[in-house]
């Protein structure tokens, strides 16, 4: 793996190889093998994985039909049963795009690639802003964010926060900044976040998933009191970049990017109708791909003062 300049990933070390480490190894090179498989056979394989898990997984289970019962109330719980097996499926789907993202070639994958809303990406590019590339959290993250790189040619800068496992920690660096031709940023460092926004570069973002209380209000999410980050509004502002939603799917054996146009007049200057905002342009891209998005987080867990936890 090449070094790219500036990178903030972790040094090797030896204390990598020793023995504690080797089911990580092993199950990395056992993703190694996978992706090397015909992609119609292992993806069929992750499906049927993700399917066995969802069987198992009763604690997982729940949290997923709390989330969709919560999110969509009206709909017959037959067909949330129906999408709750189709999120697993996807899930198991996921760790197989998840190596074909980190190993695969582009001449293997610039095939099943699509781009939809080009001429949104277009005058994002052209207004000569940085961009925070807005997204949420899919089954289909890692590779969404392969195509930004192979099909649109759009080299970003990803905000991490360090895996607790060492040997994912220094994988998981080399694997996105290669692919991402920028270093990845960690999401404490503000100011050089701000500085690579003036300075014209685009940043891979995804604040659907709560970080930090102190930095978020509750904001409806498919008309749920949702614990948001307002950092979304506040990196648009000093950075003084553009906010660029973009949303991956999977679809008849292609990977398809969805560019949606740059949000107007954002921010607006007040936290909770900013992050509401931001949280209703999530809704839409879930809407895209109902069973990919990843219903396993619990999304829900902080509630306003007085509300019962749901799960």
């Amino acid at each position: 793996m090449s070094q790219i300049p500036n990178s903030a990933a972790p040094p090797f070390r030896a204390r990598l190889l020793a023995p504690w480490h080797w089911p990580t190894w092993l199950a990395i090179a056992l993703l190694w093998l996978l992706a090397m498989l015909p992609i119609a056979w292992s993806i069929r394989f992750g499906e049927g994985l993700g399917a066995l898990t969802g069987r198992l997984a009763r604690g997982r289970r729940h949290v997923v039909d709390v989330n969709l019962k919560l999110c969509f109330p009206d709909m017959a719980e037959a067909e949330r049963d129906a999408i709750r097996d189709q999120h697993f499926r996807s899930v198991g789907a996921g760790v197989i795009e998840a190596g074909l993202a980190w190993f695969a070639s582009d001449r293997r994958l610039a095939p099943r690639f699509a781009i939809e809303g080009r001429e949104h990406l277009d005058a994002a590019l052209a207004s000569g802003k940085g961009l925070l590339l807005l997204t949420g959290h899919f089954t289909t993250l890692e590779l969404g964010a392969r195509v930004l790189c192979t099909s649109a040619q759009l080299p970003f800068h990803a905000m991490y926060r360090p895996y607790a496992n060492p040997v994912m920690d220094w994988c998981m660096h080399r694997w996105r900044e290669n692919r991402a031709k920028l270093p990845a940023l960690p999401r404490e460092d503000l100011r050089r976040l701000v500085r690579s926004l003036r300075e014209g570069r685009a940043i891979w973002y995804a604040p659907d998933q709560t970080l930090d209380e102190r930095l978020s209000v509750f904001a409806p999410f498919f008309g749920v009191p949702t614990l948001t980050l307002t950092a979304t509004a506040r990196l648009a502002q000093m950075g003084r970049a553009g906010v660029l939603p973009y949303f991956p799917r999977r679809e008849g054996g292609r990977w398809v990017v969805r560019f949606e146009p740059m949000l107007d007049a954002f921010p607006g200057g007040d936290d909770v109708l900013d992050a509401a905002r931001i949280n209703r342009t999530i809704e839409n891209g879930i809407a895209l791909a109902l069973p990919q998005y990843f219903w396993l987080h619990r999304r829900f867990k902080k509630r306003p003062p007085g509300e019962k936890r749901p799960y």
